[in-house]
């Protein structure tokens, strides 16, 4: 489950920096390999915060690891966090937004990812997403869950 404010029994085991990258009208989703958690399923690019990294760093490091994008960090659109309860762990999941303005060559790394795809926020909602993506992409393109 996601949250707009934090729950009161939330305990945060990890944050990650994540980023809506657009481009023509779509975003930018990555097929995560089989062998990786929620293994086969599409994502936004994104990771963990490494300890007492900046956030805006972290989205800047994710992007270029995971598609091969660089550029500076104020690009980056801060657009704020949601908190998400697993079953198991809580995590805070900061939110960017990347518009590019020309088609960029997309690198992925084939250890992480099996694919790439640019997608409209519409078909993106029909598509095998990462648990509570599909609520992240409601909530920053629809805002009204």
């Amino acid at each position: 489950m996601i949250y707009k404010d934090k729950p009161y029994d939330f305990d945060a085991k990890f944050e990650i920096a994540s980023c809506f990258v657009e481009y023509n009208g779509k975003i930018l989703l990555l097929h995560r390999q089989n062998h990786k958690p929620e293994g086969n399923f599409w994502c936004m690019p994104g990771g963990k915060i490494e300890k007492s990294e900046e956030i805006a760093k972290a989205a800047k490091r994710e992007i270029y690891e995971e598609s091969g994008l660089d550029f500076p960090e104020n690009q980056f659109k801060y657009s704020g966090k949601i908190y998400v309860k697993y079953p198991n762990y809580d995590f805070i999941y900061h939110i960017f937004h990347l518009q590019l303005n020309k088609e960029e060559k997309i690198k992925i790394d084939k250890k992480e990812h099996k694919d790439f795809c640019w997608v409209t926020v519409e078909g993106s909602l029909k598509m095998a997403l990462i648990r509570d993506l599909s609520d992240c992409i409601k909530l920053f393109y629809v805002e009204d869950l």
